[in-house]
């Protein structure tokens, strides 16, 4: 128990260090890893010698591998000052000491544990605005959330091996700085969200949106599939076609401009190319259209309303912006 106690500490300042990364000097983060790396070698070795050693050992054989002296390789005479004989016998020593350490106490697991970054969302907190490291994870998946506020810092950035939004009710995630910094999603899935506001960042694959329901959606990416949405705007870049099915309500416009990185606008934007799989008589499908630049979110919005102000609520921020459509 007392182990287990001393191994959660160690865990607990390992992440500690790892959300501090992004604003911590070089040198200090050296120090601190070190640091943490002495208290568990430490561990270990007080856990090795404390742990009662088991009697069981395999024997040393006496019969060492066989060297035929008459082969021109192992003559002596041939080869001054040779170790082939030495080179033998350490060989099969090794071995056997290998076999023997097999029966020793070995190192305790790492403490790097996986780490819940819903869980801690889900906790109550003072602050209006989140931001979950995603430090300690290889994927970006944020589920089963309401009523908050998500931005993610650039230390997501080494998270964007794939990326997940699910089953989420009036939050704000905004996802545009690591994704923009070189490591855009290599595909990303939004599926059962509601009144919210998703500012997806860059994708270099396609994008699944999916029981879509009174919401706001920026996004880059290469392809957009759009299945069983309802009353949504989308902000968009797109290379390809966006795909709608079994939609209604849906609005496009072209994403704004403070989103954009370099070298994105020389790209083709086909952001008001929409086929509807399930329109298929001639003429413009009722179940989408374009936003105006007066229906259009002003730039300033985007800049300094969306980032989240002092004091101010994500429903507020929400209704600031025109969630729920009216």
């Amino acid at each position: 128990e007392a182990i287990d106690h001393v191994l959660a500490g160690i865990s607990k300042l390992q992440h500690e260090v790892s959300d501090a990364a992004e604003f911590t000097p070089s040198y200090d983060r050296k120090q601190y890893s070190d640091n943490i790396k002495s208290l568990s070698d430490k561990l270990n070795e007080t856990v090795a010698r404390v742990t009662p050693r088991s009697r069981f050992q395999f024997k040393r054989s006496s019969i060492g591998a066989h060297v035929d002296m008459g082969a021109p390789e192992n003559d002596p005479r041939l080869h001054p000052g040779s170790l082939s004989r030495n080179t033998q016998t350490s060989s099969g020593e090794k071995h056997q000491e290998a076999m023997e350490s097999d029966d020793t106490v070995g190192d305790l697991p790492s403490v790097a544990a996986i780490r819940d970054y819903n869980a801690e969302l889900s906790q109550p907190s003072t602050q209006f605005v989140r931001k979950p490291s995603f430090s300690m994870a290889r994927n970006i998946g944020i589920a089963n959330q309401s009523h908050l506020h998500i931005i993610l810092p650039s230390s997501a950035a080494r998270a964007t091996a794939s990326g997940s939004l699910t089953d989420l009710k009036c939050c704000i995630v905004d996802m545009s700085v690591p994704t923009a910094q070189g490591k855009p999603f290599p595909g990303l899935a939004l599926r059962n969200i509601s009144n919210s506001l998703i500012v997806a960042g860059h994708v270099n694959g396609p994008v699944h949106i999916t029981g879509v329901a009174d919401s706001i959606i920026v996004v880059t990416a290469r392809q957009v599939r759009i299945h069983e949405c309802k009353n949504v705007d989308i902000y968009l870049h797109c290379t390809s076609h966006p795909i709608i099915e079994d939609c209604t309500g849906m609005r496009f416009a072209q994403l704004p401009k403070c989103y954009s990185i370099e070298g994105e606008s020389s790209k083709e934007n086909q952001w008001d190319q929409v086929d509807d799989f399930k329109w298929l008589k001639a003429g413009q499908s009722p179940n989408w259209t374009t936003l105006s630049d007066a229906e259009a979110l002003d730039e300033a919005l985007w800049t300094n309303v969306v980032p989240g102000q002092p004091g101010v609520s994500v429903e507020e921020t929400l209704k600031k912006v025109g969630i729920p459509r009216q």
